[in-house]
């Protein structure tokens, strides 16, 4: 058995970026919460992305609820939600007593699918808030998604955890809608170790957000909250972090797209293997490279083979609809987000993988083949 491969794991910059921040921070006996780096890393990932403002916060589920909360979301109000994504995306429509609605997936895109969203309002005309997804880095169809909103004057919230480093039509995901979430857990594409963002062009909602991520305390001597508050805010060591990672991100984007160049190469041509779809509207950064089996082999025959070489995959994520926590909430669509989870198996995609270890994955997976 070999070294292990892992999915997707940090990667620390060679150069040292993330070192030096984090340094600054304790030579500065600055490891309180908030502080320099904060601040910093809220304005270089704002200007990174395109966004006038950013709070940075503890990960990117927070800056899901923060969103939901500045929109006044509440007690029985309809969001419409991915049903193919992370729990993540909607657990924070829970927390605020409110309903999700969760919408089918397309195959050219892998995400919303606009006529299913369209068919959606049909049903519930009166909807707070749309929360879209940019799966697998992946961008959904913002144009349409984005006319949808405006016809119907409802906000939305994009859920760009795994698509920093995403351009669609070359404006970057995560700004198309009234609010964007990015996240930096150890998994993603750069990490702060645990944390997420909260992005938008409303300065008094990033103000407000950055409020009730502090406990909610008001100008006062003494400790006074009028409202309810939340400890949701990143610290000064963990955003050093991320003001490294953010100088490395277009390396990893790089790296992730030659790594699902090399696997479509070598897999592509086998009997019923087909990659997640590209557009040529969309720049993904490949986060993780994932493709459907619809022959005689089966994910769980690659998933298998690769993990008893001590190499990590999974599936794609298990459509929301059918999980049990969330089983009793409507859906509407056609099954695709279904198909794509019986069928999808996400490979290695991890950066620092060298080419003699994608190697060795693709010849693991080419011999289920000639079985």
């Amino acid at each position: 058995m070999g070294e292990k491969i892992y999915l997707s794991s940090p990667h620390m910059s060679d150069e040292g970026y993330e070192r030096e921040y984090v340094k600054e921070a304790f030579d500065t006996n600055w490891i309180a919460p908030l502080g320099k780096n904060v601040n910093e890393f809220e304005n270089e990932l704002a200007l990174k992305v395109g966004s006038k403002h950013a709070a940075a916060l503890s990960s990117g589920t927070a800056a899901i609820h923060l969103a939901l909360k500045a929109i006044g979301v509440g007690e029985e109000d309809i969001v419409f939600c991915p049903t193919l994504t992370f729990s993540a995306t909607a657990n924070p429509i829970i927390y605020q007593n409110a309903i999700p609605v969760f919408i089918d997936s397309n195959k050219e895109t892998w995400n919303m699918s606009p006529e299913a969203l369209e068919e959606a309002f049909e049903k519930y005309p009166e909807v707070k808030a749309i929360i879209v997804v940019h799966l697998y880095g992946l961008s959904a169809d913002m144009d349409e998604i984005v006319n949808i909103c405006n016809k119907h004057d409802v906000t939305l919230i994009e859920d760009a955890a795994e698509s920093l480093g995403t351009y669609y039509k070359g404006q970057h995901t995560g700004t198309f809608g009234d609010y964007g979430i990015f996240s930096f857990n150890g998994n993603k594409i750069i990490t702060t170790s645990g944390g997420g963002a909260l992005t938008s062009n409303k300065e008094e909602r990033i103000s407000k957000a950055r409020f009730w991520a502090t406990q909610s305390r008001d100008q006062a001597r003494h400790y006074q909250h009028s409202e309810l508050g939340y400890n949701y805010r990143m610290s000064n060591v963990v955003a050093g972090i991320g003001r490294g990672q953010l100088k490395v991100l277009d390396q990893r984007v790089e790296k992730k797209r030659y790594i699902f160049d090399y696997y479509q190469k070598e897999l592509g041509g086998l009997d019923g293997v087909q990659f997640m779809p590209s557009n040529d509207w969309d720049e993904p950064n490949r986060w993780l490279s994932s493709l459907t089996l619809n022959g005689r082999v089966r994910p769980i025959d690659v998933i298998e083979a690769l993990e008893h070489e001590n190499i990590e995959s999974r599936p794609v994520w298990k459509p929301l609809h059918l999980q049990p926590f969330f089983e009793k909430y409507d859906f509407i669509g056609e099954g695709v987000s279904e198909e794509l989870f019986e069928n999808g198996v996400c490979l290695p995609s991890d950066t620092k993988m060298t080419d003699k270890e994608l190697k060795r994955i693709v010849e693991i997976i080419k011999r289920l083949w000639s079985r």
